[in-house]
């Protein structure tokens, strides 16, 4: 594959182009991965940046209705829209459903919109091991706004506030009093909360939930990347569309005040560095997946067995094997 053409398409905007380059992050063989990093390499100086939304919630409360109607709305308003959807993946086939296409319909037919369902691999935190570089590829090929749909598991989704700028969490009325509210994990990583399906019987216990929440958020900790009034907790209905603009409202004028304070500039570079750590520990578990090492640790597995070595002495042989 030539990776100076694919560069090429994606900058100019190309989206069977970005979905053949994400196919190519992902995929795990090693040719493919040389070439994956010499793409993102040609790709680095673009200089182009997106506003990485992540968004997470409890499976149901309607993340994909709501990345829909989001999305038509700011397509209408001109801007260029990505939006990364990760799947779970069976834990016994390893397979995904990839649904999300056909969840946002209307979406999937917008010029300015393109839509990515990814396997998440058995990877822990809510997203896939390569949402990072599918990111950084929506990027160069000019979106605007890229949006990161979560698997949707529960309270340890964190690590999708270290792809994005803003962390939205959408939660269902009636779905915990004031107290849930103030679970640590996720609620603390949340910039905003949005109590979707306030519409029809649900609009009044979904301004209750709100409210709830709103008290909770007031009991968490000041963050200090936040502005005054942050984090906080709205309604909206994506199937009526209501409260949609006023949530991007807030959302710009947050991202504002962080441009304005040295934050966005702060919280890219401690990404950075994040997934920097995080590539180093990958290769270091990879380097455990070759035969020499395989055939070591199936020796020390032996050995701790049959009670001749204890688990730590192992390890530290092993180890030591590797450097």
């Amino acid at each position: 594959m030539q990776t100076d053409s694919l560069s090429d398409r994606i900058l100019k905007g190309e989206r069977r182009a970005l979905a053949r380059a994400i196919t190519l992050v992902e995929s795990n063989r090693t040719d493919h991965r040389a070439q994956a990093s010499a793409l993102l390499a040609q790709l680095a100086g673009s200089g182009r940046q997106a506003l990485r939304i992540g968004l997470s919630g409890t499976p149901g409360v309607g993340k994909s209705t709501f990345i829909e109607s989001f999305g038509m709305k700011l397509t209408g308003q001109g801007l260029r829209v990505a939006v990364l959807a990760v799947d779970p993946s069976s834990a016994r086939s390893g397979g995904s459903i990839l649904g999300d296409k056909t969840r946002m319909e209307r979406l999937s037919r917008e010029k300015n919109a393109f839509i990515r369902p990814s396997p998440s691999q058995s990877h822990l935190g809510g997203v896939a091991r390569r949402t990072r570089e599918a990111i950084a590829l929506c990027e160069a090929a000019g979106y605007d706004v890229v949006l990161i749909e979560t698997v949707g598991v529960g309270q340890s989704e964190t690590v999708v506030s270290e792809l994005s700028d803003l962390f939205l969490l959408l939660l269902a009325p009636a779905g915990g009093d004031e107290l849930q509210g103030v679970k640590r994990g996720i609620m603390e990583m949340a910039d905003i909360i949005l109590i979707n399906k306030a519409d029809g019987d649900l609009k009044a216990t979904a301004t209750r939930t709100c409210a709830d929440y709103a008290g909770a958020l007031r009991l968490l900790r000041k963050r200090p990347q936040d502005p005054k009034f942050f984090p906080k907790a709205m309604t909206v209905s994506a199937v009526e569309e209501q409260g949609l603009e006023q949530a991007w409202d807030e959302m710009q004028s947050l991202i504002q005040w962080r441009r304005d304070n040295g934050i966005w500039e702060a919280n890219r570079a401690a990404q950075a560095r994040y997934w920097f750590d995080q590539e180093v520990r990958h290769a270091l578990l990879a380097r455990l997946d070759t035969p020499q090492a395989k055939a070591e640790m199936e020796r020390l597995n032996a050995e701790v067995s049959a009670g001749h070595l204890n688990p730590v002495s192992a390890a530290e042989e092993l180890l030591s094997t590797l450097t």
